[in-house]
């Protein structure tokens, strides 16, 4: 573990050096990943420093319990050394996870776009209630969230929903829960009190920046309408929506949330750069799940992540196998646990994969 950690030390120290080199800073794209490794390094070196700590701390204990001269240093030797035993193989678990290799992905912000599936109504006004949740676990966590293009339901929710969130390692959190969502419940519009199963689909685009994907304007078709509301009735009368169509793939990004046609077009941009750039993450994803036979984030849409049952108060993390009665909290935005839970089964997965112990 040791020298591991002295590698992680040596590169801490060139890194250190590297993030004040004028050339490094001049170059943003190159400036921010530097940035981000001395952070997430940093982070290690901390963890390292007390690791080092407990076992320097061992070492004086077990001297002082063998000269045995002092019946009172020997006592908190003793302390000490039941102390610092206990705390080693925590410690030791925390920096193994620490050690597994970063998917670059992981710190960029994304592109969440919310659809309503089987179900009719009942899909729209659950495609409400999972943005709801997002938003108030994003407010939880710190980041900022911003609506680019939305289609509302007919009796409530939405039938689409489209929005940026930003802040630290969004995609890190929120990669987890593309898939598709199924809520069970007696919807509203329901007069037997029957329950019923509904659906939504979730996808969780990394936003990628101008250098990740370049996209050539004359591969681009741009429309300007006006920005329509529920029902499809025009709510202005200035041509400010714009959609956006990549001839090449036939991607289609649009916004309508923004009084300037000039931001439309500067929000429908970043999601049809998002929307490429995950059109190449995903056949990674896939090729990556293939390989590690990965059930957490294989990059598949169709399949059924999660289950909210309303009647027995619970919710069903399928790929892990994992079921909270505490629905309530989670609806509102408590997905740490989950979240947590899911983070682990794929980091168990990556250790096993790197098949060493460290």
């Amino acid at each position: 573990m040791l020298d591991k950690l002295r590698i992680v030390k040596q590169r801490y120290d060139e890194v250190s050096d590297l993030i004040i080199q004028p050339d490094i800073i001049s170059d943003q794209k190159r400036y921010i990943q530097i940035n981000k490794e001395y952070k997430d390094l940093g982070a290690v070196m901390k963890v390292a420093d007390e690791y080092e700590m407990l076992l320097n701390n061992i070492e004086e204990a077990k001297e002082i319990i063998a000269d045995g001269s002092d019946e009172e240093m020997t006592e908190m030797a003793k302390i000490e050394l039941e102390d610092a035993t206990n705390r080693l193989p925590q410690l030791e678990e925390e920096i193994k996870f620490m050690l597994i290799p970063k998917d670059p992905e992981d710190a960029k912000n994304v592109m969440v776009e919310i659809r309503a599936g089987t179900g009719g109504d009942e899909a729209s006004i659950f495609a409400g209630d999972l943005y709801r949740m997002y938003t108030k676990f994003c407010a939880d966590k710190g980041w900022k969230t911003s609506v680019v293009d939305l289609s509302e339901g007919t009796s409530g929710g939405f039938k689409e929903i489209i929005f940026s969130v930003e802040g630290e390692d969004v995609y890190g959190d929120l990669k987890f829960e593309a898939g598709v969502h199924r809520v069970q419940r007696v919807p509203q519009t329901e007069t037997q009190g029957r329950v019923h199963t509904s659906a939504a689909t979730v996808m969780v685009l990394p936003e990628a920046e101008e250098f990740d994907v370049q996209i050539d304007m004359k591969d681009v078709r741009i429309d300007y309408f006006c920005s329509s509301g529920p029902g499809g009735q025009s709510v202005n009368t200035t041509y400010s929506a714009v959609r956006l169509t990549h001839i090449p793939t036939g991607l289609v990004a649009q916004c309508q949330d923004q009084k300037s046609q000039h931001k439309n077009k500067d929000k429908a941009m970043q999601v049809l750069r998002s929307r490429l750039y995950e059109l190449e993450l995903a056949k990674k994803q896939e090729a990556d799940a293939a390989k590690r036979k990965s059930m957490v984030s294989s990059g598949d849409r169709s399949a059924k992540i999660r289950t909210y049952n309303y009647p027995q108060g619970r919710v069903t993390e399928h790929r892990i196998g994992l079921t909270l009665y505490d629905l309530q909290n989670v609806i509102n935005g408590d997905l740490h646990k989950i979240i947590e839970e899911l983070k682990l089964a794929e980091n168990t997965e990556k250790l096993k994969e790197l098949g060493e112990v460290l």
